[in-house]
């Protein structure tokens, strides 16, 4: 269960320069990336940021405390993956189920549930504090493709398996299969963003696993090196 959060003034900031600044920032990094929102899908982007810079206060989801840096490091850092994602989308038609293990602020679930309302997301934190400021963002936002659990990755259970799972510095490569091979569905991939080249980490993976792809990826910001690390068990089962 997720405990509610107490009852604040949703950050209204509509209009104002801060605001403006932000929503700027966002389309010039949308444009960057290649991607396309409708205006709504931005509007909602936007709030997320400044969702979580008035939390941020009391709940220490980030240690990055302007919003313009929380657009670029957090937000256009998780929308860069979204191509990525959505290439991993299963060919008879169901949607495509993801889990964003080590969630924390709802990175990257919450940009991606917002920029792309065809797949499902969940969202997975041991955390209480931080599921729930999930769950009120989920809430505010309207997020219908969104759900949050608060549990450990390696005791949950989920009633069905997810054709991909995320991770944005939840651990090592080898630690983060492990605790949550038995959430992934046949076929399925792991991937995991992380900063530099991690190729210490990919030469300490299971044997069980393979490395299928690292791609490169520029966030309009950032100046900092990003990479995705796409895992698969082999055999296609973990």
């Amino acid at each position: 269960m997720i405990a509610p959060l107490t009852s604040q003034k949703r950050p209204s900031g509509a209009g104002d320069a801060s605001t403006r600044v932000l929503e700027k920032k966002l389309t010039d990094g949308l444009t960057a990336l290649g991607l396309t929102l409708a205006p709504d899908q931005q509007q909602k982007l936007v709030r997320y940021v400044l969702l979580m810079q008035k939390w941020n206060r009391v709940y220490n989801l980030t240690a990055i405390r302007e919003p313009e840096r929380m657009l670029s490091h957090h937000l256009l850092d998780s929308l860069a993956i979204i191509p990525s994602v959505m290439v991993q989308m299963p060919h008879d038609g169901t949607p495509l189920r993801v889990l964003d293990v080590g969630s924390g602020a709802g990175l990257p679930g919450i940009p991606l549930a917002i920029a792309c309302p065809d797949i499902d997301i969940t969202m997975l934190d041991s955390n209480q504090k931080k599921t729930a400021f999930i769950q009120q963002s989920v809430s505010e936002l309207q997020l219908m493709n969104a759900s949050v659990e608060c549990q450990r990755v390696e005791q949950w259970q989920a009633p069905q398996r997810f054709n991909v799972i995320l991770s944005r510095a939840f651990a090592e490569l080898s630690d983060f299969v492990q605790l949550a091979k038995h959430l992934l569905t046949p076929g399925g991939r792991f991937i995991a963003m992380k900063g530099q080249y991690p190729g210490d980490e990919i030469t300490r993976l299971p044997a069980q696993f393979r490395v299928d792809n690292v791609v490169k990826l520029a966030v309009p910001g950032l100046d900092a090196e990003r990479h995705l690390v796409f895992i698969a068990p082999e055999g296609g089962t973990a």
